[in-house]
């Protein structure tokens, strides 16, 4: 096999829950010989599912990197989970990979996660290949995939292969490229035989599709082809190999990825069709965020990027590189262009699964492990320090779905902390935060799903008990109108007394604006190095807050007046007297909660979406419009309040039968009244109790 970037494949296999992708790599790796078996899912053994985890729950959580040999071509391929929780080991793959094979079953078609995966790759511009699994399910049909594919997605999908029967009657494939038919063997690889007869007129039809297809690729195979009508088999390679990579085309195939069938076209087109990494633009930062091009090339000093992370228990850190240029050998000396700081590696690894394959080179384009290496994070990007390349950051989502937690036992709490920690080392759509403000621990993930299989591996590994709540919301408070106040700090006690009076007068700010002050006092009613003293009061006033302790905000203080005393003042008696005064006027402003309101878009089957409006005007949400994302699937897009959607995540799935999904971000601060604003400040109050 050939070293060489330009003979080199990375490919993300990505789709929805329960298509079969985990299968589909397990009997791709056994026909091509990298192991010796095909392992079933329930098993737990297969090689892309390795963690306990994933061996307990039978589905993918991680994406795992595994690599098989196949006409000369190294090709890599990166496993993905299809559940919505861990869309962050999909963007990594999207990232790493030159194309993306998206699984759909013959049976369901395009599913709510097929859209979602499809508009990230749409947006990355990404080439991609379809394969219709599970062909021998009763139930399947690949005519209506095909069609509703091109019903739900813009994009001009070619058949390269076609299905022998379907269901219980599936046989097999006839492969447009080669025309020949391949009857499947179960447990074996497939046999190569004649074309049904009954096939003849499809067969041709689809082939003369192929080759207009093909010769749209390139200029002069559609001048030869309005000639001919006919094109070669290394012509069609060619064509569709361009319309390919410039998303003309997306290439469809079908089997039955249990049965090994179709699985050897498949190959046959990643190899022939797909593109290599050789010439493929990397998007590099300079130091003002200003993006520019590299291409992947084995030439240059070595750069790679870290687009993974995992921490394990008998090799430490593993960190999961892709090289953009030059290659890794053991005398490379490692950059870590973020830390600025020297890393010596002498060992590094291709993955099949678990199992780590110690090489003595890692090319440009390839996909390998590098251990143990202290300094390294997802993200990373590693080079030298005379060319430290800063590569573009993988685009994760933000999370969706929070849960305060805390150790059950106090002396638990470090051990909590520090495992938390872990986890967002290893997994970047984890996030673990202090509330300053609520004085809680948030951690926020994916879904419910994400976050209680992180829960429940730091309870089994560390065993500790982990107790977990509803967060708190962060609100604001603030003012509705003008008004002016004058305090006076005074205090006789022994010795010094402590004097200070501050006249202001407020006014509510814009939204977003936070804080201003104004020094209006003419002369010299209170000497300069007491301002400081004043505004720190501010500060401290408008952090307690007013009504229920939240941080006030979008406050502008002029001060008018203040008096001074030439023995008893002091920078602290100007602060407490300017503590007193924001209090004082802000009593006469108006004062007001305001609430985190978000952003929200989700994605839903069309029949649910009665249900999922009605739910979101209980939860004060206001919905902005809806788009049509074809085939009846819906995406709604609405602002609602942040208290409102803690438990989003759960009710959504409640309500579309675990098939709808959301996104969200928060947006602005919204003032709230009336019974609702009664009831934070009476639960604030009884908390302060």
């Amino acid at each position: 096999m050939s070293n060489a970037t330009d003979a080199i494949r990375n490919i993300a296999i990505a789709g929805h829950g329960t298509t079969g992708k985990t299968t589909f790599v397990e009997n791709l790796l056994f026909l091509t010989g990298a192991i010796p078996r095909a392992e079933r899912v329930e098993s737990g053994k297969t090689v892309s599912d390795y963690t306990d985890e994933e061996v307990e729950n039978k589905i993918s959580f991680h994406t795992s990197v595994t690599h098989l040999t196949w006409n000369d071509c190294k090709v890599n391929l990166l496993d993905t989970p299809g559940s919505a929780d861990f869309v962050g080991e999909v963007v990594a793959a999207f990232r790493t990979a030159e194309t993306a094979c998206v699984l759909v079953s013959g049976k369901a078609g395009v599913q709510i996660e097929t859209i979602k995966l499809w508009r990230r790759l749409e947006a990355r511009e990404r080439p991609r290949v379809v394969f219709v699994n599970k062909m021998d399910e009763e139930g399947a049909d690949f005519q209506r995939v095909l069609d509703d594919l091109s019903q739900k997605f813009e994009r001009r999908f070619v058949p390269v292969v076609l299905p022998i029967g379907a269901g219980s009657g599936y046989q097999g494939v006839v492969s447009l490229l080669d025309n020949k038919a391949y009857f499947k063997q179960d447990g074996a690889a497939e046999k190569a035989g004649d074309i049904p007869s009954d096939m003849a007129d499809a067969v041709a039809a689809a082939r003369a599709a192929l080759t207009e297809a093909a010769a749209e690729g390139d200029d002069e195979l559609v001048a030869k082809f309005l000639e001919e009508e006919s094109l070669t088999p290394e012509e069609i390679m060619r064509g569709l190999k361009n319309a390919v990579r410039d998303l003309k085309v997306v290439p469809v195939l079908c089997g039955a990825a249990l049965s090994t069938s179709g699985l050897a076209a498949f190959l046959n087109v990643v190899t022939g069709v797909c593109p290599s990494p050789l010439g493929v633009q990397e998007t590099v930062l300079d130091k003002g965020d200003v993006e520019s091009k590299v291409a992947i090339s084995p030439d240059g000093t070595f750069s790679a990027l870290c687009f993974k992370t995992t921490i394990d228990q008998f090799s430490g850190k593993l960190s999961f590189i892709k090289v953009i240029t030059g290659k890794l050998t053991p005398d490379t000396e490692l950059y870590n262009v973020r830390e600025e700081k020297k890393e010596r590696v002498s060992k590094f690894y291709l993955t099949q699964g678990k199992k780590l394959e110690e090489v003595s080179q890692l090319v440009a384009g390839d996909v390998g492990v590098i251990a143990k290496v202290g300094s390294a994070r997802t993200n990373d990007s590693f080079g030298t320090p005379e060319k430290p390349l800063h590569f573009k950051p993988l685009a994760l989502p933000q999370p969706v779905h929070a849960v305060a937690v805390e150790g059950a036992q106090k002396k638990d709490e470090d051990k909590l902390g520090d495992a938390l920690h872990k986890v967002v080392e290893e997994d970047l759509t984890f996030r673990v935060a202090f509330n300053g403000e609520t004085k809680e621990t948030v951690i926020s993930g994916m879904g419910e799903l994400h976050i209680n299989m992180i829960l429940n591996k730091i309870r089994e590994h560390q065993k500790i008990e982990v107790n977990t709540r509803v967060p708190k919301v962060a609100y604001r408070e603030t003012i509705t109108k003008g008004a002016e106040a004058t305090y006076r700090h005074k205090k006789q006690s022994g010795g010094h007394g402590q004097f200070g009076e501050v006249s202001i007068k407020v006014k509510p700010l814009e939204r977003g604006a936070q804080y201003s002050f104004e020094n209006l006092i003419r002369g010299m009613a209170v000497s300069k190095g007491y301002i400081p003293g004043i505004e720190k009061g501010l500060h401290e006033a408008m952090e307690e807050g007013f009504l229920a302790g939240y941080p006030a905000v979008d406050i502008g203080v002029e001060l008018l007046d203040g008096k001074e005393h030439s023995v008893d003042s002091s920078e602290m008696a100007f602060k407490l007297a300017a503590k007193g005064a924001l209090k004082d006027a802000v009593a006469k402003a108006g004062p007001t909660l305001l609430e985190p309101v978000m952003n929200l878009e989700v994605f839903i089957e069309e029949n649910y979406l009665g249900d999922v409006l009605s739910d979101l005007t209980t939860k004060r949400g206001r919905v902005l419009g809806q788009d049509q994302l074809g085939g009846g699937i819906i995406s709604i897009h609405a602002q609602v309040p942040q208290a409102e959607l803690m438990r989003y995540s759960i009710d959504l799935r409640s309500i579309t039968s675990g098939t709808g999904s959301f996104e969200m971000a928060f947006d602005h601060y919204s003032p709230i009244s009336g019974r609702i604003a009664d009831e934070v400040i009476k639960a604030a109050q009884a908390e302060k109790e």
